[in-house]
């Protein structure tokens, strides 16, 4: 009976040395910052306790899961029914996506350990204008000055787009300048005036058309910034694509009264002497029925000016022109490849190496 009585002695004790103790309650203990973008920085929520206890509350430690969570509290104690609170504050920079940390707080509070929690989803920042527009055109920038729109049929008009970035600190008036010359090249910026860190296009459109040309081609533009007009390597934007005949209409009639190309694969111009010019020719011959067009024949090489043939008959012949300005050109053997593009559907672009000598 007596260690009865004194089981219930000593429980009794216990449990009035626990209402002196210090009781800590909060208001919540989880916070949802829902999504937050990352280049709006660090954010913050508090989480406010009372001391529903009847002894002083001290926080000995808050301590956060990462380092990427901050926590600041009330370090002086806190008087029975008295309020306190813990700041946590975390930094979204280089954690995209979502996430959840845990903040734990020991005390003297009669539940020595206690947590609290914050989760959200990180927005990722956008990549700075300035980290892809590095090519300097004026005021302007932009990733590339080159627009290659690649085949496009005869007949057909193709588009594509540049664009352009102003990270300056003012509005710039923005304007694009065109060649008479390529009159095949339609072009428009989107933006007539854009505003600091702004991203407009430039628009262009090949028609051909509006052209003789086939084969390769290179229209340019230029930028025009604050209505002043420079035509400079710096403000030229170059856009290319290679022009071809289409036919994919041709029934099999129509193939059967093709006209055909006939040419050797390789051809000797001949001699000339240094610092002269050389012209020479050689055939073309047309083995098919229908009348065989000769569109375009040309060189990479600046310094041969070729002149393509009129249309040749069936089972006749025409000469292509070939004129070589061999007064930069030191003595030697010289080869160059010339590309000739006709209405013959098998071979519409044919290859033809041609030699000559300077002495």
């Amino acid at each position: 009976m007596k260690k009865i009585f004194s089981t219930l002695c000593m429980a009794l004790v216990a449990v009035a040395m626990m209402a002196q103790d210090p009781v800590i309650t909060f208001e919540k203990t989880e916070h949802d910052f829902g999504k937050i973008h990352e280049e709006d920085g660090r954010v913050s929520v508090v989480f406010n306790f009372k001391n529903e206890g009847m002894a002083p509350l001290v926080l000995s430690n808050v301590r956060a899961s990462c380092g990427c969570t901050t926590p600041t509290w009330t370090k002086e104690p806190v008087e029975p029914g008295q309020t306190g609170s813990i700041t946590v504050t975390y930094n979204p920079n280089g954690r995209p996506g979502r996430f959840q940390k845990t903040v734990t707080i020991t005390s003297n509070a009669s539940e020595a350990t206690k947590k609290v929690f914050i989760k959200g989803e990180v927005i990722p920042k956008q990549a700075k204008p300035v980290n892809r527009y590095t090519v300097a055109v004026g005021a302007l920038s932009m990733k590339t000055k080159t627009l290659d729109l690649g085949v496009i049929k005869k007949g057909e008009t193709k588009n594509g787009e540049l664009e352009y970035a102003n990270l300056t600190k003012e509005e710039h008036a923005v304007e694009l300048a065109t060649n008479a010359a390529d009159a095949y090249l339609i072009s428009q910026a989107s933006l007539a005036a854009p505003k600091p860190n702004e991203i407009g296009k430039f628009i262009f459109a090949i028609d051909t058309r509006n052209t003789k040309l086939y084969g390769p081609v290179e229209a340019y533009a230029y930028v025009v910034v604050d209505g002043k007009k420079e035509i400079s390597e710096t403000y030229k934007l170059i856009i290319k694509a290679e022009i071809v005949e289409d036919f994919s209409a041709l029934t099999p009639e129509d193939k059967q009264q093709a006209p055909i190309l006939e040419i050797p694969n390789e051809i000797d111009l001949g001699k000339v002497a240094a610092g002269k010019t050389l012209k020479a020719s050689f055939p073309i011959k047309n083995t098919g029925v229908n009348p065989l067009d000769v569109h375009r024949v040309y060189c990479e090489d600046s310094n041969l000016r070729i002149k393509a043939p009129k249309p040749i008959k069936s089972g006749k012949k025409g000469a292509v022109t070939v004129e070589i300005n061999a007064k930069e050109m030191e003595p030697g053997a010289y080869s160059r490849h010339l590309q000739i593009i006709s209405n013959d559907y098998e071979h519409s672009k044919k290859q033809v190496t041609v030699y000559w000598i300077v002495e």
